[in-house]
């Protein structure tokens, strides 16, 4: 959870409150002993940011237990 002095949200409060809004992360707001924090009451949809990965192996998981690497890798093992 990122945390903020009183002055640095009033600096940055859009910046912040997008931030907030986009990531579902609360923000911690700091005053002396005193902690405040600002949430969002909408939930976030966290696989909205996932990033595409086209070279991770697509399919069944059983049959990754069944490829054979033996031919195609060669270590020098004891």
């Amino acid at each position: 959870m990122k945390s903020v002095t009183p002055t640095q949200l009033r600096a940055d409060i859009y910046n912040l409150l997008d931030e907030v809004l986009e990531t579902g992360i609360p923000l911690e707001i700091k005053k002396g002993d005193k902690k405040l924090k600002i949430v969002s009451l909408e939930t976030v949809d966290k696989f909205q940011n996932l990033v595409s990965r086209p070279d991770v192996v697509k399919g069944d998981p059983e049959e990754l237990v069944e490829i054979s690497w033996e031919n195609k890798v060669k270590l020098d093992l004891p």
